[in-house]
């Protein structure tokens, strides 16, 4: 993790890269192009390769950086800024073109982890708010390798099921754990699914595309 960044105007960058226990002063020469050096920050987690030297006038160990990139969560953070501005470019995310939701909705999809706890939040509100309904659930992984690849066969199915509104949802975690709802190929199943999609991911603070 980064910390103690300064950018002077040579263009070099130093840094210290910390640790829970430890810490090393990092020096990152202005002829080094790495791709992610103009988004550096205190707090970005990296990943670096260089070599190790001794700075004489000080006597200071020091790690002199050849590479940096974004890594963790900050890379995450990238990725997920670039494909969204991708996707908001090509109107994917157009309020206008939103299908309309039905007033009463005869029956229902939800779209989820089998196991977790926001199906049950689910089934309990539906039945107190409106059990006329009927629910049609379609478990899924809600992360990991395999969960974006699940959550698109959901929805392409769910319009064959005389479904009227779909609800893909699951409950908080960090960057990584929601990272399926920030797929290109999950964004793209709900623009073509044949029925209104409803999703509810993660908590109040949580926003994924």
């Amino acid at each position: 993790e980064i910390s103690n960044l300064a950018t002077p105007a040579s263009g070099h960058i130093y840094f210290s890269l910390k640790d829970e226990s430890a810490q090393i002063r990092c020096a990152m020469f202005r002829n080094r192009r790495s791709p992610d050096r103009d988004e550096l920050a205190n707090g970005a987690e990296v990943l670096v390769s260089g070599t190790v030297s001794i700075y004489e006038a000080r006597g200071d160990f020091q790690l002199i950086v050849d590479y940096l990139e974004l890594a963790g969560e900050g890379e995450l953070r990238r990725r997920f800024e670039r494909l969204k501005e991708r996707l908001a470019a090509e109107g994917l995310f157009d309020p206008g073109q939103r299908r309309p939701l039905p007033n009463r909705p005869a029956r229902i999809a939800v779209i989820t982890s089998g196991q977790g706890a926001a199906l049950q939040d689910i089934l309990t509100t539906l039945e107190r708010r409106f059990p006329l309904a009927d629910v049609l659930v379609l478990p899924v992984l809600v992360q990991g390798n395999n969960a974006a690849s699940q959550i698109v066969e959901a929805l392409r199915t769910v319009g064959k099921n005389l479904c009227d509104v779909a609800l893909l949802a699951r409950g908080g975690g960090s960057l990584e754990d929601l990272w399926a709802f920030n797929e290109e190929t999950v964004v793209r199943a709900i623009r073509r699914c044949k029925i209104p999609v409803v999703t509810g991911v993660g908590h109040e603070t949580d926003f994924t595309l």
